[in-house]
């Protein structure tokens, strides 16, 4: 069995172990590529290409849900800015102290070497970072934009770190480069041309490709950074979220390899192994960071500290740095002492406990909370007032259930939806939506919905909606609580946990499609002829 073969062998039940455990596949990727080192398996050119094709489809999805106007906001720019610099201050710190102390391969480094260290884990890990906040369907909600926008601004410096590191700065002709601008509606037109196919994704894979990578690349730029600006131009195409979803098998298959390759990078020595393990203390020094610069930008405390966890890991840009160290700064050693605590990092992340919630009880002292009227104005609890329905989700499903309350049943009716672009369409279009976050507990515990009669629970995510049930119950709520679900045991569950009634999403297709049909046939029908 070849090295490709026995990959993809390793992946696939390395994956299916972790899902048995109820962990992320991922943390099964990265336990496959620790495993098949001892054995002798080594990256092969197909699996560093598919990770870096996984890698660049991933920031032009990224792209694609950018809202440039959050990068301009203070809790993006400038929490990035003062967290880069201080966790790079603190990480060259620690580097210095285990190279006082004569420990391993740090006993070797420099002051230079300390800094690069340093500043090479002040990054998040973009991949994990948008892997996890898709998995839980909040690429959108007002944390997920701050994360976002914060990997934007990251992925920024690490391209400019490069430029200086590698010693040639981009070419003469990178300044066409702004041609893209004015080229932007030219491709926004041809994909709203494009129908539902596979002609789709293939657009998105060559835009991110041809004009983002291999562009970018060619004029001495970051080719990745290609692959994230193609992507923020498309951002507020009609179409741009059919083809983030329609990109998101293609995306995920191809990112298999770079978890594996992350895990193939080596297994270090016990000395290696041990500063790795050190490495990991910044982690709890870098949510405690982004939890109170967060704070101090009036986020609420729940808000800050679930932004922050989820930002809290290792880039794989640390390896990078190894890379592109100017000669003589880093011994090759870096590369598996970075490699195991980027891995490590990502295990952490990954795994399914509630730290946030822990660390929101934990930090109360320290982050207390402000008035209302002195939170930001986009993280304040809502109130349902005088609605007698809400709906939680206001996509598709959610949408048509608001309207048959609010138009067959005339009741007043208030969606909660967590991405700000769809509720800004929603409120102009004359619906009563406001943006929120509905997996907050603190939105129920202010007892937002005790006068309401009906929640309709229609988010996209079905963690989310049986987080929300439970949350319900356990406040106290006693009108009826109704749940849309995608397959049929998801709903058999939330029946369990309590749900009053729900709906299989699929099962009333056929029968709202027959209505629609006779109701059109009957208006014929009732239409008399007309006299030729």
């Amino acid at each position: 069995m070849g090295n490709t073969e026995a990959i993809l062998l390793a992946a696939l039940i390395a994956g299916a172990g972790a899902t048995l455990l109820r962990l992320p596949p991922l943390v099964g990727f990265l336990a496959a590529g620790f495993f098949l080192v001892p054995l002798g398996v080594e990256a092969t050119p197909t699996l560093d290409t598919v990770a870096d094709l996984g890698v660049t489809i991933l920031l032009f999805g990224v792209g694609l849900k950018v809202d440039l106007r959050s990068l301009a906001r203070r809790e993006v720019w400038l929490t990035t800015t003062v967290h880069t610099v201080g966790s790079a201050l603190i990480g060259a710190a620690l580097i210095g102290f285990l190279a006082t102390i004569g420990l391993g391969a740090a006993a070797g480094l420099d002051p230079a070497g300390w800094a690069l260290i340093g500043f090479a884990l002040s990054f998040s890990s973009t991949v994990l970072v948008v892997k996890l906040l898709e998995e839980r369907n909040a690429t959108r909600s007002l944390s997920g934009r701050t994360a976002i926008g914060v990997l934007v601004i990251q992925d920024l410096a690490a391209v400019t770190f490069l430029a200086v590191a590698e010693g040639h700065a981009p070419s003469r002709w990178a300044v066409l480069l702004f041609l893209l601008i004015p080229a932007a509606p030219v491709l926004r037109h041809l994909l709203a041309r494009l129908g539902h196919d596979e002609l789709l994704p293939l657009f998105g894979v060559v835009l991110a490709l041809v004009p983002g990578y291999w562009l970018f690349d060619s004029l001495d730029v970051k080719g990745d950074l290609g692959a994230l600006v193609l992507g923020m131009l498309l951002a507020s195409a009609p179409r741009a979220g059919e083809l983030a979803k329609s990109l998101f098998t293609i995306k995920d298959l191809l990112l298999v390899g770079f978890f594996v390759s992350i895990g193939l990078a080596g297994v270090p020595s016990p000395d290696e192994l041990l500063i790795s393990a050190l490495l990991l203390l910044l982690l709890p020094v870098q949510a405690l960071g982004f939890s109170l610069l967060f704070w101090l930008c009036r986020f609420r405390r729940r808000t800050s500290v679930l932004t922050s966890t989820v930002l809290t890991n290792f880039s794989e840009f640390g390896l990078i740095v190894v890379v592109a160290a100017p000669a003589g700064v880093l011994g090759e050693e870096w590369t598996a002492i970075l490699g195991t605590a980027v891995a490590a990092s990502f295990v952490v992340s990954s795994l399914p406990i509630d730290r946030g919630e822990r660390l929101v009880l934990l930090l109360r002292r320290m982050l207390p909370d402000r008035p209302l009227e002195e939170s930001h104005e986009e993280d304040r609890p809502l109130d349902a007032g005088d609605c007698q329905a809400v709906v939680l989700g206001m996509g598709r499903v959610g949408r048509a259930a608001y309207e048959r309350l609010r138009d067959t049943y005339d009741l007043r009716v208030l969606g909660i939806e967590a991405a700000r672009d769809r509720c800004e369409r929603l409120c102009a279009a004359g619906y009563n939506v406001v943006e929120g976050d509905a997996t907050d507990p603190e939105l129920w515990s202010a007892e937002s919905f005790q006068h309401t009669s009906l929640v309709l629970l229609a988010m996209p995510f079905h963690g989310s909606n049986i987080a929300v049930l439970g949350r319900l119950r356990d406040s106290g709520y006693t009108g009826t609580v109704a749940v849309v679900a995608q397959f049929d045991e998801d709903l058999e569950q939330a029946t369990e946990q309590g749900a009053d009634t729900g709906f299989q999403m699929y099962d009333g297709a056929g029968a709202e499609l027959a209505d629609r049909a006779v109701a059109l046939i009957a208006d014929r029908l009732r239409t008399p002829p007309t006299d030729e």
